[in-house]
């Protein structure tokens, strides 16, 4: 359960207005001193993406994530169907609890054959609770109505029970909160486990604001936080500072060095709004005079390096803002042809800007364009005007590029964080040490965007990336999941955005569908492992794709949100021995389904019903090869084969075509090839059959365990170390290969193969050429597509037993 220490990371809070009503919503039950909220509608997918999450796992040795890991190990327990809520408090010892909420189902909580587990039913406060004791961490937990509510202590669940009285400005800020991130979290900014994310102390985090509430989107590579923060009505409260402002475009990007540390840039449009904010703030006097330095400036700005500092004003009209500063024009030296000048009124600032700006001693000042640069650094001058001269400020690097496509333009606040000073605020948030480099995080920006009453805020935190080479094969997911991989994954098709996404079975024989940015979008317990390839269809005809496959005893149509479609699954006491045939015979999505059991064949339509008319009587022996369907000159042709009979027959089961030949036949599967059908003997001869039944046969001199793969044209084995495509003779290293995989994407051919005692897989074209930069590593047969909207060409296979690895061909 490593996944929760990121709640140290984040913020989020609400008020304390309480109205008594019913309760039916989970947030309705939230403890009453709760400081910390998280919400998810996807447990398996939160634990998934934090886990997997290169930033997060960054935590993993600190001694908070270990106490929450250890706290929450009961989340094993749980399978929640939806929402689920897991909330932090202090109580009266200062002690860390916890409390779970969630709707009930009965199989929610399921303790049979669980190790390490035992429990004992208790009456307290004229409730039935459960003590569950789960590798020597005790949580108790009841029914509420509807609702399943465990927690830490006895007490939170009392007062649950006791206190029926609601938060609605909680209500109300949850209810503002989204269900399709990875989780949303709601952080009291009295909350003792966060202090800031900035590098001045005096804007810490219950300083700024009341509450935030975000929601976070988890990627392997990234974290974007959206959300929104609020102010209570108080002077002191910094959100309030840009009280009826409007926020400006930054622009101090365009002169902070990229080798800053940070930079930190606030906006107004006019500055005696924020003027009499911070006076309030301050408690200064409202008419005491202000310099006229700052009359015509928008953006005041702080570039931080080392322990230095330079404070920039972004001015609208440089004319007058250089007369303000008519006084203060020695120059006291000349760097690169811009003149330095000394200046007399370093208070000027922290009086002024208080406490966006604190300790300044800025004595010295450069003009670059419309921007007025102040520190008492002459080298740090130097520093902003030589990398303003080279375009080698933030806004000229690739980095931060990417991160200002996730946030808005114009903010009220900014805050951009190179990957030394992000790692020392964290730091300082967890009080321990962070093991972990950070270097890889060179931009990352936090943004406040002044609305009425409340401000938006935005957050980015994303690991750099090298350009991809031409030709080069590059990494781009790495997903673990928390069981070992039982088969191979493959590519399904998302009907809503016409891209990819990956489907695959775990040895619990849960199925998982996951987007193609490692998301999990659902788990799913099945009943057996799936045979084969799933297969996509149809059924309703609407254009919505559900998935179709067999166990050794169902049939299983799902939806795209992991629902069953009625009349399915299907329960077959006999067990299904090939994997399940789907087949449209004239394409209007009348779809028929061919379940092998042994030497039987059934056919079923969609509404999982036996089709009528269909003939075919048992085979003499197992049917060894899965059913397949070729239309040739407007017939249909139904092949499949025991060890000594090939079967061509139509629609209606009839023989439609009698092979003048009787082999012993290998268990390679049936091809249409040259327009025959193609097969092989467990000799390694050729077989091929024409429409009328006639017979060829070619010696290739294959291996008794060979490989058979092919298209209408292309011819693919694998016999021993001996690779041939189209006549195309690649000779391997001795290994353990899988079957060779054919595919036929934009007119080209690929040919996969993977060894998996070296754990490589090989990619070829068809003439047997290796790919550039292959083999790669891998731990099974892959899936080639283009699973997004870009050229690149992506595969998927299996990495280390519970990991799923996700490649770009570049």
């Amino acid at each position: 359960m490593r996944f929760l220490a990121f709640t140290l990371l984040l913020f989020v809070v609400f008020s304390c207005s309480n109205v008594e009503k019913n309760r039916s919503n989970l947030i309705d039950f939230v403890p009453e001193n709760a400081s910390i909220i998280i919400k998810t509608s996807n447990l398996e997918d939160l634990k998934s993406s934090i886990n997997n999450s290169d930033f997060l796992n960054k935590f993993s040795k600190t001694s908070a994530y270990k106490n929450l890991e250890a706290k929450l190990e009961n989340l094993k327990l749980l399978k929640p169907n939806g929402e689920l809520l897991i909330c932090f408090s202090n109580d009266g010892n200062d002690s860390l609890q916890y409390s779970i909420i969630t709707k009930f189902n009965p199989q929610l909580f399921k303790r049979d054959s669980i190790k390490n587990y035992m429990e004992e039913t208790l009456e307290y406060e004229n409730q039935t609770l459960t003590k569950s004791t789960f590798n020597n961490h005790t949580f108790y937990s009841t029914v509420i109505d509807s609702i399943f509510f465990a927690a830490s202590s006895k007490d939170i669940i009392n007062t649950a029970l006791s206190n029926p009285n609601m938060n609605e400005e909680l209500v109300k800020i949850y209810n503002s909160t989204s269900n399709d991130k990875t989780f949303s979290i709601i952080i009291n900014t009295n909350s003792p486990f966060i202090k800031s994310f900035f590098i001045e102390e005096a804007l810490n985090l219950k300083a700024i604001t009341s509450y935030i509430a975000i929601d976070v989107d988890v990627n392997q590579d990234y974290l974007y936080i959206n959300g929104i923060t609020k102010a209570v009505d108080s002077t002191k409260i910094l959100n309030n500072i840009f009280k009826g402002t409007i926020p400006q475009e930054n622009q101090i990007q365009n002169i902070a060095p990229f080798d800053s540390d940070a930079f930190m840039s606030f906006t107004f449009k006019n500055f005696k709004n924020i003027e009499t904010n911070l006076k309030a703030f301050n408690k200064q006097d409202s008419i005491a005079g202000s310099s006229p330095l700052f009359d015509n400036i928008i953006e005041v700005g702080t570039i931080y390096q080392n322990e230095n500092r330079a404070i920039a004003l972004n001015s609208i009209d440089f004319i007058a803002t250089e007369d303000a500063l008519i006084g203060e024009q020695t120059i006291v030296a000349n760097y690169r042809g811009i003149e330095i000048y000394s200046f007399s009124q370093p208070s000027l600032f922290t009086n002024t800007f208080s406490p966006l700006i604190k300790n300044t001693k800025a004595n010295k000042y450069c003009i670059l364009d419309n921007f007025f640069v102040f520190s008492d650094n002459s080298e740090l001058l130097q520093s902003i005007i030589a990398s303003y001269q080279n375009k080698t400020t933030f806004s000229e690097s690739e980095t931060f590029k990417k991160v200002k496509e996730q946030l808005s333009n114009a903010s009220s606040l900014l805050f951009v964080t190179n990957s030394n000073s992000l790692k020392s605020i964290l730091s300082k948030n967890f009080n321990d040490a962070l093991d972990d480099s950070f270097s890889s995080y060179s931009t990352s920006a936090l943004q406040f965007i002044y609305d009425t009453n409340f401000a938006h805020l935005n957050a980015f935190i994303k690991k750099s990336k090298t350009t991809a080479i031409q030709n080069s094969v590059s990494e781009e997911l790495n997903i673990k999941l928390g069981t070992d991989i039982l088969t191979k994954p493959q590519f399904v098709t998302n009907h809503l955005t016409k891209e990819k996404e990956i489907v695959v079975q775990d040895i619990k024989n849960n199925l998982y569908l996951i987007s193609n940015k490692g998301k999990i979008l659902w788990k799913k317990q099945l009943e057996g492992a799936v045979l084969g390839t799933i297969e996509q269809i149809d059924i309703y005809k609407n254009g919505r794709l559900q998935l179709a496959f067999a166990t050794p005893n169902r049939v299983y149509v799902i939806d795209r949100n992991g629902k069953d479609v009625a009349p399915f699954p299907g329960k077959f006491n006999d067990e299904i021995t090939q994997p399940l045939s789907v087949f449209d015979y004239d394409r209007n999505k009348d779809y028929r389904l061919f379940v092998n059991q042994g030497k039987n064949i059934l056919v079923y339509d969609v509404n999982l019903k036996l089709v009528n008319g269909f003939n075919f009587k048992a085979a003499k022996d197992a049917i060894i090869s899965q059913p397949k369907h070729f239309r040739m000159s407007g017939k249909d042709y139904i092949v499949f084969k025991t060890t000594n009979t090939i079967h061509i027959i139509d629609r209606t089961g009839d023989t439609r075509v009698s092979p003048k030949t009787s082999s012993n036949f290998s268990n390679q599967p049936i091809f249409l090839y040259n327009d025959t059908f193609t097969t092989t003997t467990s000799n390694g001869q050729l077989i091929s059959i024409d429409t009328r039944g006639g017979v060829s046969t070619q010696n290739l001199n294959l291996s008794e365990k060979h490989h058979l793969e092919a298209s209408s044209k292309t011819l693919v084995t694998l016999s021993e170390n001996k690779l041939t495509i189209k006549s195309n003779l690649e000779e391997l290293d001795f290994g353990t290969y899988t079957r060779p995989e054919l595919f036929y994407i934009k007119d080209k051919i690929y040919v996969a193969i993977t060894d998996l005692q070296t754990q490589k897989v090989y990619l070829y074209d068809s003439q047997a050429n290796l790919l550039p930069n292959f083999p790669v590593y891998g731990n099974s047969e892959i899936t080639l597509d283009n699973i997004d909207k870009d050229n690149s060409l992506e595969f998927v296979t299996k990495g280390e037993n519970n990991s799923i690895l996700l490649y770009r061909i570049n």
